[in-house]
């Protein structure tokens, strides 16, 4: 075949191959395309606008509320309290109450008892069993979301103690630099993305709304109840009070800071053997025999390790 012939070919499919692609492509509306659907499409009834919303504020939400009511009757109000300042520890994770935590709880009750009690029907199994492992499962069920809250503060607590010795090389620097420390604060929480700078950017919006700062500063140590924070903001409110300057003190408490995260980290680094006996006693030293002596044991336990043949 001509190779020129090949080549226009070649060429023709290709250009065939990009047309379709680019016609398969969806192409954006022009802006008097969004301004006629903006302005020309009718407006949508309340069935449309509430099945747009996600299917948790449709659905979960009201389900929550409902149990939330439910149980926030028979729950003492010092159980209430004490949930409540968990869910601050944990970071007001997806912005719940505690009544709204109570009927997650409830709603764990019900999915797990669901879960379990109806197969067991439905195998034909004998009540008292059916009643006692639906009360097991109910069990978990209202306990389950307490061990998540319990691990959501274990990791806020460690992501403020691993940034706070960054965050307070930048608020030595923001200080010593001549900027006051509300607005060091507000660099902390400009310039990262994490617990701290969230505790510090509530903090420095309460002293904007007229609160007093060493009052904002102890709310944060509070909902955050880390020791090293707890003593740094003690630290600061103590300076601010005796007119002691803040750069001198938050420079001291970086130091101080970086030395306790070096000693952490030997005392992590001294565990680390300790932890490491267990798998190597139950897991890897096990294996090791059986490759070394299992060709061994065969040998004796076939008679060919006493020179019968």
């Amino acid at each position: 075949m001509d190779p020129m012939l090949l080549l226009l070919s070649l060429f023709f499919g290709l250009s065939v191959i990009f047309i379709f692609i680019g016609l398969a492509i969806p192409s954006g509306p022009t802006r008097e395309q969004e301004r006629l659907q903006t302005y020309g499409s009718r407006p949508r009834t309340l069935t449309e606008l509430e099945m747009s919303q996600p299917f948790s504020d449709r659905v979960l939400q009201p389900l929550v509320r409902g149990t939330s009511g439910f149980f926030s009757r028979f729950t003492p109000k010092q159980n209430v309290e004490e949930m409540k300042r968990k869910i601050e520890l944990a970071g007001n994770p997806n912005n719940w109450t505690a009544a709204d935590f109570l009927g997650v709880r409830g709603l764990g009750v019900i999915i797990t008892a669901i879960l379990v009690g109806v197969p067991m029907l439905v195998l034909r199994i004998p009540w008292p069993q059916t009643l006692l492992f639906t009360a097991i499962a109910a069990f978990l069920g209202f306990y389950l979301p307490m061990f998540w809250l319990s691990s959501k503060i274990r990791q806020r607590q460690h992501d403020i103690q691993k940034a706070l010795p960054d965050a307070l090389d930048l608020l030595t620097i923001c200080t010593e630099a001549g900027q006051g420390f509300d607005a060091a604060m507000a660099k902390v929480a400009e310039k990262w993305d994490n617990e701290l700078s969230h505790a510090f950017a509530r903090a420095n919006a309460e002293v904007r709304l007229g609160k007093i700062r060493r009052e904002a500063l102890r709310d944060m140590a509070n909902r955050a109840d880390v020791p090293n924070l707890t003593n740094f903001i003690a630290a600061v409110i103590q300076a601010d009070q005796l007119g002691v300057s803040m750069a001198k003190v938050l420079r001291i408490q970086s130091e101080q800071m970086r030395v306790k995260r070096r000693q952490h980290a030997e005392e992590l680094a001294a565990k680390a053997p300790v932890k490491m006996m267990f798998p190597l006693v139950f897991l890897i030293f096990p294996s090791i025999m059986i490759v070394l002596l299992g060709p061994a044991v065969l040998i004796f336990t076939t008679g060919g390790g006493f020179g019968v043949k």
